[in-house]
């Protein structure tokens, strides 16, 4: 896993959460890491397409909505 457990917990504080157990934070962690794989694959696709090897912040945003 890429992403590290206290800016996951810190997320979950700053919309209310008091305390955070290391596998709350592990498991949402997981969750984002592979919706944000999904959303790169997806970008990958949207760049390829128009003949370019830079993913690009408005493919990023455009496969973020799909």
């Amino acid at each position: 896993m890429e992403l590290t457990i206290a800016p996951i917990k810190k997320i979950i504080k700053k919309v209310g959460g008091k305390r955070v157990s290391n596998k709350a934070a592990h498991k949402l962690a997981q969750i984002l890491e592979n919706k944000g794989i999904e959303i790169c694959k997806k970008a990958e696709k949207l760049a390829k397409a128009e003949k370019r090897r830079t993913v690009m912040k408005k493919d990023i945003k455009l496969a973020a909505k799909y």
